[in-house]
């Protein structure tokens, strides 16, 4: 990572989501706790995460054309300034006692809009301020962001709601305001020239699925990461169901989560070095067969705490092979497809991590634990076999300084190989 500490650029962005995805954190971990005070309702709790997740799963495509259409320095900029008057106005109302339920969903659905633009937005700007070579690396710490950023933000909102029931979202404010400030002093142009007149919405975007569904690699970490997250997800879920089933204290039902997260931000320190030393499609394979075999061993362990450590360690790998795959994804995709390429896989990835709790509860209340959790096996070892015979998981070259990516496609990189049939 030296050469990614020396990138001005990178590390204004990267420094700016840092405070900007803490505040997130702190917030997200209140606006439960404000329904709750307010209506005294687990279920409206649980129904305004549920739509804020909708949200943003219906954004995902939306804001990947936008991304590659309007100036992405400004549209992070407007995504930005939109949660930051969305976020003040509900501090203002808790100060004076004027909050209501349909205001925090409607904070909760502008909030979660303008995060997936930007989050876009970001992952699209990306190759224009880091080199192709570069690119797998800064995958990886904006992954370690991520994991620190979950580990730290739960107990620092707690704090600070316990202290006074704004201070989460003043705070959240004031992150936005440090994101907006590292993208504003940000020298690079974020994007390259673009054609005078874009496409029509619907023609850019069925040009992006396209782009996806043709390309073998694209194609494949699609379907890698689909199960990838709805097996990890269900698996977590299913776990965290047995051990309350089985009289569990919630106070060790709540260290599951830290140490997911400590085994995903080990993964993402060591991510870079794992990347030097065993490669691309290695590393795919290595993870989904990783994930497939923990959720097997968590399979055995259902009555125990214990049966999060296996899932635990696969995480582990996880940084790395995410980084690799999504780096890989960054340098081959041309520049005026980035937002689309990424939203396409982004919601393949992550519909299946919505849909996993709820199919989750179904199979536990109709079974038992271990079979839930050797479904989500079985959904694994799908990922695995894919990794394992995929075409464009096995031709794909690693970008390096010497061997710089071919702007097209993973076509592009497979016909540098020399052989036709690669592409």
């Amino acid at each position: 990572m030296t050469s990614l500490w020396r990138n001005r650029d990178f590390n204004l962005l990267w420094g700016g989501q840092v405070l900007s995805e803490l505040g997130d954190a702190v917030a997200g971990f209140a606006v439960p706790l404000l329904v709750l005070i307010l209506t005294g309702s687990v279920v409206q709790a649980g129904v305004v995460a549920t739509i804020s997740k909708i949200t943003t799963l219906v954004c995902h495509l939306p804001v990947g054309v936008l991304a590659d259409r309007v100036d992405r320095r400004r549209a992070m900029l407007a995504a930005d300034g939109v949660r930051l008057l969305a976020g003040g106005a509900l501090a203002v109302l808790i100060v004076i006692g004027q909050v209501r339920l349909w205001v925090i969903i409607l904070v909760a659905v502008v909030n979660a809009a303008a995060s997936a633009l930007f989050s876009t937005t970001e992952h699209a700007a990306l190759r224009s301020i880091v080199p192709a070579a570069e690119l797998p690396t800064a995958v990886a710490r904006n992954e370690a962001r991520g994991y620190g950023v979950a580990l730290a933000g739960p107990p620092l909102g707690g704090v600070l709601f316990g202290i006074g029931h704004a201070l989460p979202f003043i705070g959240n404010v004031v992150s936005y305001l440090a994101s907006m400030a590292g993208v504003l002093l940000i020298r690079g142009r974020l994007q390259q020239q673009r054609a005078a007149e874009p496409d029509r919405y619907r023609a850019a975007l069925a040009e992006g699925v396209s782009f996806v569904v043709r390309d073998p690699f694209l194609r494949a970490v699609l379907f890698i990461a689909a199960p990838l997250n709805f097996a990890i997800t269900g698996a977590v879920f299913t776990i965290i169901v047995s051990l309350q089933r089985n009289g569990t204290a919630p106070a060790v039902i709540g260290l599951i989560e830290t140490v997911l997260g400590v085994g995903g931000l080990v993964g993402a320190v060591l991510a870079p070095l794992l990347q030097r030393r065993l490669g691309l499609a290695p590393l795919a394979r290595i993870l989904c067969l990783a994930a497939t075999g923990s959720l097997l061993i968590s399979a055995l362990l259902m009555t125990s705490v214990a049966a999060v450590v296996p899932v635990a360690v696969a995480l582990v790998i996880a940084p790395a092979g995410n980084a690799a795959l999504f780096g890989h994804v960054a340098a081959i995709t041309p520049d005026r497809m980035q937002g689309r390429v990424f939203s396409v896989i982004l919601l393949g990835a992550s519909s299946g991590a919505a849909v996993a709790p709820a199919l989750a509860g179904t199979l536990v209340a109709i079974g038992t634990s271990t079979a839930t959790v050797l479904v989500f096996a079985a959904a694994m070892a799908s990922a695995a076999i894919i990794a394992l015979v995929s075409r464009g998981i096995r031709r794909a070259t690693p970008i390096t300084p010497d061997r710089p990516a071919e702007p097209g496609s993973g076509r592009a990189n497979a016909e540098s190989s020399g052989d036709p049939a690669d592409a």
